[in-house]
């Protein structure tokens, strides 16, 4: 669980890039509890402040904003709080110093070396939490999938990845398969709902030229660097991991189609008792269900990872599948909102003489 704030401030936060993830962030602070703990104070996105506003008050995947939206000159009022709001596209443009920080979440997906994620803490910013992998492990102080190993976390970092939706939704249940009954060989399969780098019709807008195809016209594979995602924060899993992800011609909810061969013999029920297990243990980050289930009944699920157990096979003893259900909006936010509160109590626990 996430550390609790022990400040007699909340937290101060300033989002950085207002798009999909931003809006979910925020809405996942009006909504958690942990939202007590935080203050959003600040927020970066060089659109318009009034379709900023409208963005937030509408959603057509999340629905209609559960509180009060306005604009204030160059705020943004939630509930009649104050947000500043700048249109900077690049991070020396905002004064982050003189809106005294405990944190920036970098949510624009512009940022991903560190060369020009230190830009950031050269313009004055005390911490940034990247909300995608980054380019490599050097890029940043430490990656962080809550439920794995946000206890790591000691307060002297100033650049801390979120990994990605899909790796905070396969590697904490890999490493419960791993510790349980050895994953020899795993081979994961992504069903990831459509992305803004994909076009709604043809068009010129990408190298990769699958993504040149209509989103909501075809099931388009793409690359993925999930594999090493994996094995950056499963170093034990190293060259035991492969990938591969395929676009589905929906707005929001994605499935892991998870495959692996383990060292000692077990059955589905064995592996759903495993499951079970986790989601009592850590329900904010494992879901489990047992009925028939489609995508759109895990759309604003919370859970990290949900296992689909009614789905569950294996096949001569230690070759499994599994399903997970993960909404790649929501539960992601909600965990960037984990990480955030935890890494700022923490980072404010150390400084104490």
């Amino acid at each position: 669980m996430p550390a609790t704030s022990t400040m007699n401030r909340p937290f101060r936060l300033a989002i950085n890039g207002y798009g999909r993830i931003g809006r979910s962030l925020l809405r996942a602070i009006h909504a958690s509890p942990l939202g007590a703990q935080v203050e959003i104070v600040a927020i970066n996105e060089p659109a318009a402040l009034e379709t900023m506003a409208y963005l937030t008050r509408y959603d057509s995947t999340h629905g209609v904003f559960p509180g009060d939206v306005a604009i204030d000159d160059d705020h943004l009022r939630v509930d009649g709080r104050p947000i500043r709001i700048s249109h900077a596209t690049t991070p020396e443009d905002v004064d982050w110093r003189a809106l005294d920080l405990d944190l920036v979440v970098e949510c624009s997906g512009r940022y991903s070396k560190r060369p020009d994620l230190e830009r950031f803490l050269a313009a004055g910013c005390p911490r940034v939490l990247v909300s995608q992998p980054c380019a490599n492990a050097e890029a940043i102080d430490r990656t962080i999938v809550q439920g794995l190993n946000q206890q790591t976390l000691d307060g002297s970092e100033r650049l801390v990845s979120n990994a990605s939706c899909t790796t905070n939704a396969v590697v904490p249940v890999l490493d419960r398969l791993h510790r349980a009954f050895g994953v020899d060989r795993a081979f994961i399969t992504t069903l990831h709902s459509v992305m803004n780098d994909q076009p709604l019709i043809d068009g010129y807008n990408h190298p990769d030229l699958r993504r040149t195809r209509s989103a909501m016209q075809s099931i388009i594979p793409v690359s993925t660097g999930l594999a090493h995602g994996v094995e950056r924060l499963l170093p034990e899993l190293r060259g035991r991991v492969d990938a591969k992800a395929i676009r589905v011609p929906i707005v929001n909810v994605s499935t892991i189609d998870l495959t692996v061969t383990l060292r000692h013999d077990v059955d589905a029920a064995g592996i759903n008792a495993l499951m079970a297990a986790a989601a009592a243990e850590l329900p904010d980050i494992f879901g489990y269900c047992d009925h028939p289930s489609a995508s759109i009944d895990f759309n604003h699920d919370p859970h990290s990872a949900v296992i689909d157990a009614s789905v569950t096979r294996c096949n001569g003893g230690r070759l499994a599948n599994l399903l997970i259900w993960f909404d790649n909006e929501w539960a992601f936010a909600n965990r960037l909102l984990d990480v955030a509160t935890h890494w700022c109590a923490v980072a404010h626990t150390a400084r104490r003489p």
